[in-house]
């Protein structure tokens, strides 16, 4: 086990390999010389999809759910959930598709979503922006490498997804110390988003029922806050009408396991995922659930002093 760590200045150039191919073109009209694209696109193990600063109104939509891109000897290869996320096809995902490459234009034949083209253009030794012409909308993408690359920081940046890639949360532990509270009685969260609206569900059936047998008694909508100054610690906030919209600081123990403090009854729970669903487009495979894309996000601040145990998220990089 152990966790990868980003450098986002990443000075890799060194290792990017010339020949006598076509040039890329900069956006500031710079050409490096000698670097073909597709030279370019395999310096990276890893492209992150920066889908906070998608350009357009259109919409690709294998890049809209993907959370890395990696291109190796023609494959397109893509993590498009968190749960796996470092150990799963070798740390770079599932297959997705085909690509070729000539001059500026990269081609990907995804699997299900067929035939795209797009425009590359180069902003930097690990930035590259995808420009899809026919819907003039851009994705930007940051090459790494898996040594450096912060696993644990893309978890809790895109931790509202992570908690909706499990038909259910199961509660497996209550701490014995704490205040008796009525979320005591919780045993199951579900949680879906749409573009506006992010919604929980909640069970009070007894443990080990199975998912499709759960009654969902309640529910609401959530909020997912960013605490200031702890990139590696987010808290939750449910919308109880009864428990007056109470907060939990949310950590990630490993890939199926999170961690709940409630700081008024300074109680711990964890809860493991049940039913994990595998994406590969912006519908669910495997139980035909739509809407699953990723969003621009701004998560407000909350300013805390952290209670809970910080932990590094249990993955497996190999």
């Amino acid at each position: 086990m152990k966790t990868i760590k980003i450098i986002f200045a990443s000075a890799l150039t060194a290792i990017l390999l010339t020949s006598c191919t076509a040039d890329i073109y900069t956006d500031d009209g710079i050409i490096e010389e000698g670097l073909s694209l597709n030279e370019l696109l395999n310096s990276y193990d890893l492209w992150y999809v920066d889908i906070n600063e998608t350009q357009g109104n259109g919409e690709v939509p294998f890049l809209q759910i993907a959370f890395t891109l990696s291109f190796n000897r023609g494959d397109v290869l893509a993590n498009n959930n968190l749960a796996g996320f470092g150990s799963k096809g070798n740390g770079y995902g599932i297959r997705v598709g085909f690509y070729d490459s000539y001059n500026r234009i990269l081609e990907i034949d995804h699997d299900l979503d067929g035939i795209w083209e797009m425009e590359v253009i180069q902003h930097g030794s690990n930035e590259i922006e995808l420009y899809h012409r026919p819907s003039n909308t851009s994705y930007f993408l940051y090459g790494y490498m898996k040594y450096n690359f912060d696993y644990d920081a893309v978890f809790y940046d895109n931790i509202q997804y992570f908690l909706q890639e499990y038909d259910a949360w199961e509660k497996v532990y209550t701490s014995s110390y704490g205040a008796i509270n009525e979320f005591d009685e919780e045993n199951f969260l579900r949680f879906t988003a749409n573009a506006s609206v992010q919604e929980f569900q909640s069970s009070i059936d007894k443990q080990g029922t199975g998912i499709h047998n759960i009654y969902w008694d309640y529910r609401g909508e959530y909020d997912i806050y960013n605490v200031t100054g702890d990139r590696y610690l987010k808290t939750l906030t449910l919308d109880y009408d009864f428990l007056n919209n109470d907060y939990f600081e949310l950590t990630v123990i490993d890939d199926r396991t999170i961690a709940l403090f409630h700081p008024s009854s300074e109680t711990v729970y964890q809860f493991e995922g049940r039913g994990f669903i595998q994406y590969m487009k912006g519908d669910n495979l495997k139980t035909g659930i739509t809407g699953r894309k990723r969003f621009k996000t701004n998560n407000p601040d909350m300013v805390i002093e952290r209670m809970s145990t910080a932990r590094k998220v249990k993955i497996d990089v190999n």
